[in-house]
């Protein structure tokens, strides 16, 4: 009996060492290890580098839509460029082989229009809203036809493409209004065309005597020192086409608005109207 308790002793004591080994090795192997640098810390797992990258802005995307606005900007340019040095004939002719292209233009020109701290057809609207709401207005060039939809008078909305039901797509110099039918016409950035002067011409006959013509044109197609018409000849040559010149507005930084009222009587019949040429209004490439 004593030979097996001191046998059983002997073996307690030596599975006990063997424990106390094992713990030291281990100890030792745990000093032995270096801890993971601040870099090896930072690496994230395959997946979640994955979903991270997915959240952020793609390069690319960011690359195509600066080339999505630089090709618009473009186009904008282009189609510009083309209604200043073109007749009102062909404008229509050529919207009405694309009509995509005036949603185009219209576009470019809202961003443009953006940069104004001012814009002329608010100033219409504004000076319309103290006029009679009986008054009937014929708008030359009216675009998205912020006048018609801003004012309680019956509004005549004229451009050369009409995406809009209450749009009469026409010629500016050849439109469906009857004579003396308009108390008020606008051309708010509108006299585009080479041929300018006959857009004049019709509104003259769709107004009535005594009726009002505003014009609202960007200010350095008037600066004969850039090499854009003398106002003065400007006002000259639309009181010979039977106007009379009310007010000249310069104190706007981007545009100068005309006032002017159709003569009770027309004009003794004189010689041909000389009419200045306007300097086209093209945007240069940023």
């Amino acid at each position: 009996m004593l030979v097996l308790i001191f046998n059983l002793e002997i073996i307690i004591v030596a599975m006990n060492n063997n424990k106390r080994k094992r713990h030291s090795r281990n100890d030792v192997s745990k000093k032995n290890q270096k801890p993971p640098s601040n870099k090896e810390q930072e690496i994230p797992s395959a997946s979640t580098a994955k979903r991270a990258k997915s959240n952020e802005p793609s390069k690319s995307s960011n690359f195509f839509e600066k080339m999505r606005a630089r090709l618009s900007g473009g186009h904008f340019r282009m189609i510009n460029e083309k209604l200043y040095t073109c007749t009102g004939k062909e404008a229509l002719n050529y919207f009405r082989e694309d009509s995509s292209l005036f949603n185009l233009y219209h576009a470019g020109y809202r961003t443009q229009m953006s940069n104004w701290p001012e814009q002329p057809v608010n100033v219409i609207i504004k000076w319309l809203k103290k006029q009679s709401p009986s008054f009937v207005v014929a708008d030359f060039g009216c675009g998205e036809a912020f006048i018609a939809k801003s004012v309680k008078n019956t509004v005549f909305s004229l451009d050369l493409v009409s995406n809009d039901p209450d749009v009469i797509a026409c010629d500016m110099a050849n439109t469906p209004l009857g004579s003396s039918s308009a108390d008020v016409t606008v051309f708010c950035l509108s006299l585009m065309g080479t041929n300018y002067q006959t857009y004049l011409e019709e509104a003259y006959r769709v107004l009535k005597p005594g009726g009002w013509l505003l014009i609202a044109e960007v200010k350095s197609r008037f600066d004969p020192n850039t090499g854009g018409a003398d106002p003065e000849k400007f006002s000259k040559a639309i009181s010979e086409l039977g106007f009379n010149s009310v007010k000249r507005d310069f104190s706007n930084k981007m545009f100068i608005l005309f006032y002017f009222t159709k003569k009770e009587k027309k004009n003794a019949k004189k010689k041909e109207i000389e009419w200045p040429s306007l300097k086209p209004c093209l945007y240069k490439r940023r």
